[in-house]
């Protein structure tokens, strides 16, 4: 009798014990994010001021 006791006192710490526990914490180091990206926006700057430029000086374009 007092085995069947201890066998149905400790089965449900067995079972609370092999139950997953999920945590959420910060990362310890800072999340870097690593873009190789190839920047052409001065060149198209630099072409549209170029053809503004033009097109003021002729004006019998437009």
């Amino acid at each position: 009798m007092r085995q069947l006791f201890l066998l149905v006192v400790s089965v449900p710490f067995f079972v609370l014990g092999c139950t997953p526990t999920v945590q959420v914490a910060a990362p310890k180091e800072p999340i870097t994010i690593n873009l190789n990206v190839k920047i052409e926006h001065q060149i198209y700057v630099k072409v549209d001021k170029a053809l503004d430029d033009v097109i003021s000086e002729s004006s019998g374009l437009f």
